[in-house]
């Protein structure tokens, strides 16, 4: 974003990034924050607006993406073990399946279900091994639901990912200028991401407006610089 802007600043040899930072002047430096607010404000607006894409079955384009999250999530549990993250019930239900799978699981749900014994060896077997099948019929169920296109929907949750990525970089950005300088980061986000007047974000700073402008150039060249150095 900002090595783009400022390459025509001269023809001659790149020059460090501090050294063109600093021959912006105040006016271009705001341009340039003014931008990345701008691209911030529409990052939220795209986000929620391909979040809320309905894909069919009742599911939404981010709520499969945070399944997909869960996924991660349950695959980082199964090295710890069960007890810590299972309550009794649900520890009964992984005992009957690893005494019914003999503690080989076949891959894919369809597999696992079939896998299931439709009996075991008492009523209370019996009672567990009905669970677990219906468990695994509603994600069957709801994976093959009217889904619609299946690379469209792959699509759709890359693009997402990809935008909620973005944004982060920029929160992580405000965040890391507020450790730099308590006080810069939470004007960034006030004046410029959230579009508050001068006035209201100076007192929402607790400072006075004299402060607030004096504040503000210098608190917009280190947000320019940490943008630049997340991109290294």
């Amino acid at each position: 974003m900002l090595t783009n802007a400022i390459e025509g600043i001269g023809s001659a040899p790149r020059k460090p990034l501090d050294e063109l930072i600093d021959e912006l002047n105040n006016k271009q430096v705001e341009s340039l924050v003014h931008d990345a607010a701008k691209r911030y404000r529409e990052l939220k607006l795209q986000i929620k607006v391909l979040g809320n894409y309905s894909v069919g079955a009742g599911l939404t384009v981010s709520r499969l993406n945070q399944e997909d999250q869960l996924q991660d999530l349950h695959r980082r549990l199964r090295t710890m073990p069960s007890y810590m993250y299972l309550n009794k019930h649900e520890q009964k239900l992984e005992s009957i399946a690893h005494a019914y799978l003999d503690n080989k699981y076949p891959t894919g749900t369809k597999s696992q279900l079939a896998a299931i014994p439709r009996k075991g060896n008492d009523l209370e077997d019996d009672r567990l091994l009905r669970e677990l099948r219906g468990k695994l019929e509603k994600v069957i169920e709801a994976r093959a639901g009217k889904m619609g296109d299946y690379d469209s929907v792959l699509e759709r949750m890359a693009r997402l990912q990809q935008l909620q990525s973005e944004q982060e970089q920029l929160e992580d950005a405000v965040t890391m200028l507020e450790e730099q300088k308590e006080g810069y980061g939470q004007l960034i986000r006030l004046y410029y991401l959230d579009r508050k007047t001068a006035e209201a974000s100076a007192m929402a700073l607790c400072v006075s407006r004299p402060t607030f402008f004096r504040w503000k150039p210098a608190a917009a060249k280190m947000f320019l610089r940490i943008l630049e150095w997340q991109r290294d």
